[in-house]
């Protein structure tokens, strides 16, 4: 089809040019109508439209008013508007707007009657929070922005729309505060996002993985998030959010390391249990990384550091144990994530019984066998717990990919491979920006007021309380 086409003054031409643009597929309907004494004919797709709208806003008013008008006076829509682009009008169409043609008229009527098959508002299943609201996005993009601008009722919230993907037509949509949104990474985004040429686009996650800065990195550089109030936030701190039709989950840039252990039931307590509960979240991301490898480097390199009690325990543990630490820990990851993956895939009730059928039975039979011991059984338990702290389960799921060749440093060089291995991590960290924004930011580069809401939360005071 050919963008620059345009309609003729014949109906039958007219008709013949949308019905080869959709391939005449079977749900594209018609239905000839008499308004005042002029043919008209009403294209529109079965499978897209609410009927009921259609004729209450369209067929309705036009059949029944008889005075001396044209059909933009009659129709009650909120929403019309004519063209002549057959290009506009299919792609209207497809997204579920009815088109009027009139005979001997080079231009059609399109109207938007769209039907409506979402889901209810609820709590998203992966972002509980104790005190927060209970809502999440949805499907719906109009919705999605619905739900932000109740939040944020600032006038200066601008919306970009895009439509990505030449063969799905996927809108997209980037909502920013005007005079709070930090420009620089704004125009990287936008620069791009005009740069994406693809077929198809479905999800938040093909989106984020065309714009995002290093896209074989285990770290996301997007905030990722089915939370309005989380999204909120973040617009009203000068990030842009990202909308794609079709997800309930929305796109957060820039981010920094630490957004990802900020959770928002930090504020909605007091600042001081906030910022423990963050710093215990920080500290569990060094737990998922380190700790599998210090047990590795402790058993096989480093076994003076422990007292001779607990360094008693473990031998007597491990004496008759056939693999070596490395594979004990290797062998009871990959466990743990095919338990973690089983449960995801299945069904509630039977996903709870293969956790606890994966924890205690498998569990207890593998050391009772001999294949690990108990040490293990709780260093990996430990880990697991730790990586799955972090708010956001990217971040979580890096973590625990991180932790194999920190292993295989440790189990090779002992203290001396998890330090080099932390320092490369560290130079990566450091390199690793979004959208020009260092990552480490507040740390590195260090900024000490930027500090104020990353490792702790920020008390907040109202001035209008203070003593004069």
């Amino acid at each position: 089809m050919s963008p620059s086409k345009s309609f003729s003054k014949t109906m039958e031409e007219n008709i013949e040019a949308i019905k080869s643009a959709v391939y005449d597929t079977e749900d594209l309907k018609m239905r000839d109508l008499i308004f005042l004494n002029t043919s008209y004919k009403l294209i529109y797709m079965n499978s897209l439209v609410d009927k009921k709208g259609l004729e209450q806003n369209m067929i309705a008013p036009l059949l029944e008013c008889k005075s001396e008008t044209v059909p933009e006076a009659v129709i009650k829509n909120a929403e019309y508007s004519r063209t002549s682009d057959l290009e506009v009008v299919v792609n209207g169409l497809l997204e579920g707007s009815c088109v009027l043609l009139t005979e001997g008229e080079p231009t059609v009527l399109t109207m938007p009657v769209a039907g409506s098959a979402d889901r209810a508002i609820q709590e998203p299943e992966n972002e509980h929070t104790i005190t927060g609201s209970h809502d999440g996005f949805i499907e719906n993009i109009e919705k999605n922005i619905l739900l932000i601008r109740r939040r944020v009722k600032n006038p200066s919230i601008r919306i970009k729309n895009y439509t990505l993907g030449t063969k799905t037509k996927t809108k997209v949509a980037i909502l920013y505060l005007d005079e709070l949104v930090e420009h620089g990474p704004l125009e990287v985004l936008f620069q791009r996002m005009d740069n994406i040429d693809v077929a198809e686009l479905q999800s938040t996650g093909e989106l984020e993985e065309l714009i995002e800065d290093d896209s074989f990195s285990l770290f996301p550089q997007m905030m990722n998030t089915e939370r309005p109030d989380r999204a909120a936030s973040y617009l009203v701190e000068g990030k842009s959010i990202i909308l794609v039709d079709g997800n309930p989950n929305v796109l957060i840039s820039p981010i920094t390391f630490f957004s990802f252990y900020q959770s928002p039931d930090d504020y909605n307590s007091r600042w001081l249990v906030g910022s423990f509960f963050r710093l215990i979240r920080i500290f569990s991301f060094l737990v998922a990384l380190c700790l599998p490898a210090i047990y590795i480097a402790v058993v096989s390199f480093h076994s003076e550091v422990l007292p001779l009690w607990i360094l008693y325990a473990i031998r007597v543990q491990i004496a008759y144990v056939p693999l070596p630490p490395l594979y004990e820990a290797i062998a009871m990851q990959l466990a743990l994530e095919l338990l973690k993956e089983a449960a995801i895939r299945l069904p509630s009730p039977i996903a709870q019984t293969v956790g606890i059928v994966g924890g205690l039975v498998i569990g207890s039979a593998v050391v009772e066998a001999g294949f690990v011991s108990n040490t293990m059984i709780v260093v990996i338990a430990l880990t697991a717990i730790a990586s799955f702290v972090a708010p956001v389960n990217k971040m979580g799921t890096g973590a625990r990919l991180m932790a194999f060749p920190i292993m295989l440093a440790a189990n090779t060089f002992g203290f001396v491979g998890i330090v080099l291995s932390l320092t490369v991590l560290l130079i990566h960290l450091c390199r690793l920006e979004s959208f020009g924004k260092p990552y480490l930011e507040p740390v590195a580069p260090l900024r000490i007021r930027g500090l104020k809401d990353s490792l702790i939360k920020t008390k907040k005071r109202n001035d209008s309380l203070k003593q004069t």
